[in-house]
């Protein structure tokens, strides 16, 4: 059920040079039921007085069936944005207004598939931390994979990349491929490729009867990504699409 509350910045720091984690906690204290790959809507006015709002994807490590204390978000800094004025200048302390959640890019429990097929670029990532309790899950039940390609122009850029590096790890069955575009890390892993993640997918050979994939982050990426899993013969029904699009 979608509510309207307030959020107070409890925590936040900086995950890149321009990507700012910020963490929340409701004001009338109460958790806030959501599903990993939901987002939420910040409300706003503009200089003028004109009302607005921003979504964003909640970020909160969390296994779906319990509510949780802290909404945690990811925000890009965009040059004149006004959320950008507002999120990238909010005190701990401040208050802001929001509303959820929203959204259906989620895992499906009716899903009978052998493989999961996360895409990513930027703050699209976020929605895949959630679902990390919730992919656990699945490897653990030892006849699932779940392969995450993230796409940043440099290590510097990789947001959690750590976490997921660790997550490989832990878990049999995950893997992580940081895919950079610009520049190569200071220490190459064996996991990282080079280019966009687009034409990283052909190296994991989608193949429509085992595979779901799920796409979210810039625009174009997300079409190219979209067309060529078509081209791998997936059907559309197993292409998940989220667009991030950056607002002033």
């Amino acid at each position: 059920m979608v509510e309207h509350f307030q959020l107070r910045l409890v925590d936040s720091h900086m995950l890149a040079p321009a990507v700012r984690h910020l963490v929340f906690a409701r004001v009338d204290g109460q958790p806030l039921a959501l599903v990993p790959g939901q987002f939420m809507q910040v409300h706003f006015q503009y200089a003028d007085g004109t009302a607005t709002k921003r979504s964003y994807s909640v970020a909160t490590v969390g296994d779906g069936a319990s509510p949780v204390a802290h909404v945690e978000i990811a925000v890009s800094y965009v040059d004149g944005g006004a959320a950008t004025q507002l999120l990238g200048n909010l005190p701990v302390g401040g208050v802001i207004d929001a509303s959820g959640p929203y959204g259906r890019f989620c895992l499906q429990a009716a899903d009978s598939n052998r493989r999961y097929l996360l895409v990513a670029t930027g703050t699209g990532v976020t929605p895949y931390r959630a679902m990390l309790p919730q992919l656990e899950k699945l490897l653990a039940a030892g006849d699932r994979e779940v392969v995450l390609l993230y796409g940043a122009r440099s290590e510097r850029e990789l947001l959690y990349g750590e976490q997921f590096d660790a997550f490989a790890q832990a878990h049999r069955g995950f893997t992580f491929h940081g895919c950079l575009s610009r520049e190569p890390r200071a220490v190459v892993r064996t996991s990282d490729r080079s280019g966009h993640v687009q034409h990283v997918l052909a190296e994991l050979q989608p193949q429509a009867g085992q595979d779901i994939a799920y796409l979210c982050g810039n625009p174009n990426m997300v079409d190219a990504a979209y067309a060529a899993l078509k081209d791998f013969g997936l059907p559309v029904q197993h292409i998940r699409r989220e667009k991030y699009v950056s607002s002033r």
